[in-house]
């Protein structure tokens, strides 16, 4: 595992999507796996810049997201599909068809979590994962409890994870109770990771994850089983960290 500590959430951005970039120059078939919420704007940004700037190509790119939420259609505005249009598929030249996230308005969302990771699994997998990391230790949507050999699932959202969501939705009355995401099994297949740390209120999670061992009370300490896991985290993430040797 390795970490690299940026000054401030720009300069973490600007980072993680220069070794995005140069990772879509070295294979232009490469899988994304991508994800949403506060985090990862300023890499859709910065990518976004690139793209008329220096015409980096998503042509051949395909991308996979980590989740959405249930009962959302991808018209809906608070929908996943929705956020990535506005924030990145529409300002790129990536292929619409090649970009997928989960159905969250399926009338069998079971089976939409089997035909997900069928469609993971039938395109080889996913070469780089964008993380981010809940307060609790979430990835994905995946809350403590979850088991490691999870696969595509509906899970159950916390009421700390729907607060932190709150502040996209009219009300916390109107955050759905549930969501469909990739399991901890199935980000745990992908070949590289990167998990992306911004902000204060992220320290606590972040000393846990490099001082404890994998335990499922705690989602993201699964990553310290992972080979290739590279974590981008600012001074205020970082500020304080005592790191076990």
């Amino acid at each position: 595992m390795k970490l690299i500590e940026a000054k401030d959430y720009k300069e973490m951005s600007k980072i993680a999507a220069d070794i995005m970039i140069k990772k879509v120059a070295d294979n232009p078939a490469i899988t994304l796996g991508l994800a949403t919420g506060g985090t990862p704007l300023g890499i859709y940004s910065s990518l976004i810049d690139d793209h008329k700037e220096n015409g980096t190509s998503y042509n051949g790119v395909t991308s996979f997201n980590l989740d959405e939420y249930a009962g959302l259609s991808g018209k809906d505005p608070n929908s996943y599909r929705s956020y990535m249009n506005e924030n990145f598929f529409h300002h790129i030249d990536i292929q619409k068809e090649n970009t997928f996230v989960p159905c969250g308005d399926a009338e069998d969302l079971q089976k939409a979590c089997a035909d997900y990771e069928a469609l993971i699994k039938a395109h080889k997998g996913i070469d780089l994962q964008i993380l981010g990391i809940g307060e609790n230790g979430h990835i994905g949507f995946n809350e403590p409890g979850t088991s490691f050999d999870s696969e595509t699932h509906v899970v159950q959202l916390t009421d700390s994870t729907r607060q932190a969501n709150a502040r996209y939705f009219s009300s916390l009355e109107a955050v759905p109770q549930a969501a469909v995401t990739m399991g901890i099994a199935s980000i745990m297949k992908s070949k590289e990771i990167l998990l992306l740390v911004s902000g204060k209120q992220k320290s606590e999670a972040l000393k846990q994850l490099l001082n404890s061992s994998p335990d499922e009370s705690f989602p993201a300490s699964v990553l310290n089983k992972h080979p290739y896991v590279t974590i981008l985290a600012d001074k205020a993430a970082i500020a304080g960290l005592i790191v076990n040797s």
